[in-house]
């Protein structure tokens, strides 16, 4: 391996820059940069569209996204979430005033352990925040069964989860609001953005108002807002980078598939637990028997210039300086033996073959 070419463990999915170049000609010649603009809004529907999905608001980032989604809620109070996530779900939550309750993961599927969200309800409970980690669907009927037995609201980070599907439905349609991420490093990009989706055209323009400062449609401020726009040269990069998006969710697969190929027969490896019908493929995470195994793994890697990453580590849960410690024992033991490789629309299968063989010698 070329040390000068170093693997990460992504790269956005970009659409040819000249493709770009042109609708940046057209946001150039507008004059018009932000506050819902054309290509927002073309953006907007194009998506809706394309995901089969209602009440599509895009936003600025997927942090952004969450916070707008308990803001619309009305939300005041305990909100129960899984530890095993990046620390964006937590810091929404507590950025709006609300309390991170933390229920343990299910240790196949790595996705909140539903089985447990029960024992964790109490009167100042307000609403389920589960993550579909990996792309990979929580238990969807089993959660909402739940939040309408408690009168809960329930809010999807669903940040890895555009592409990914439940019961023959975008994964994005479930919940009174699911918010994903536009990312760079996810399968769709706008290099950053978000957006929510709403169960109800009500909630939708609410969300709508919240994004922009509270305005309504005569620009009358009606509420508290803040500014969760997305910008139309963010939009313009969406635009170019959907035409490509089926080539890069069956790319993503095909390359999965060929890890799992790899690596699938060594019993010292666990993977999580997918439907394949209903993910989108977007990470590979490898888990392994130690902590100790993990590090020597990732060392022989990186050797190499490979440069997988350790997601999500450590377990949210023990973030001392931003939530009081609540114990999840399952995800605190996964998340330090948990590793995701190089998965990417530009990563070669003989680079794939490469990584896979280099795991193996060093197990």
């Amino acid at each position: 391996m070329d040390k000068n070419k170093p693997i990460f463990v992504t790269q956005p999915s970009l659409a040819p820059l000249s493709e770009y170049v042109e609708l940046l000609e057209e946001v150039w010649d507008s004059g018009i940069l932000t506050h819902n603009g054309p290509k927002v809004q073309r953006l907007e529907a194009e998506l809706s569209k394309k995901l089969n999905l209602d009440n599509f608001s895009i936003v600025l980032n997927g942090t952004i996204a969450l916070q707008m989604a308990i803001k619309a809620l009305d939300l005041k109070g305990e909100i129960i979430t899984t530890p095993f996530t990046w620390v964006a779900t937590v810091s929404a939550i507590k950025w709006e005033g609300c309390k991170p309750v933390f229920c343990d993961i299910n240790p196949e599927t790595l996705n909140i352990d539903e089985d447990k969200i029960e024992s964790l309800i109490n009167a100042d409970t307000v609403a389920i925040m589960p993550v579909h980690v990996f792309g990979t669907a929580c238990n969807v009927s089993k959660i909402e069964e739940i939040a309408k037995k408690y009168k809960l609201k329930v809010i999807y980070d669903a940040a890895h989860a555009i592409g990914s599907s439940y019961q023959n439905k975008s994964l994005l349609s479930y919940g009174d609001i699911s918010a994903t991420s536009l990312h760079a490093t996810k399968l769709f990009n706008t290099g950053e953005g978000g957006a929510c989706i709403a169960n109800s055209p009500e909630l939708n323009e609410r969300l709508q108002r919240i994004r922009f400062f509270g305005h309504d449609k005569d620009k009358n401020v009606v509420e508290d807002g803040f500014n969760g726009k997305m910008t139309e040269i963010h939009a313009a990069l969406g635009l170019i980078n959907l035409k490509y998006f089926d080539k890069v969710l069956d790319d993503r697969r095909e390359k999965y598939l060929l890890y799992k190929e790899m690596l699938g027969g060594r019993k010292e490896l666990q993977f999580q637990r997918i439907n394949r019908n209903e993910t989108n493929f977007s990470y590979f995470p490898v888990i392994f028997q130690s902590e100790e195994k993990l590090l020597q793994v990732e060392e022989a890697l990186n050797e190499k210039s490979i440069f997988p990453r350790r997601y999500f580590y450590p377990s949210v849960n023990t973030y001392n300086e931003i939530v009081d410690y609540q114990p999840t024992p399952i995800s605190e033991d996964i998340s330090t033996r948990v590793m995701c490789l190089p998965l990417y629309y530009n990563l070669s299968p003989k680079q794939i073959k490469l990584i896979s063989k280099t795991i193996l010698l060093s197990l």
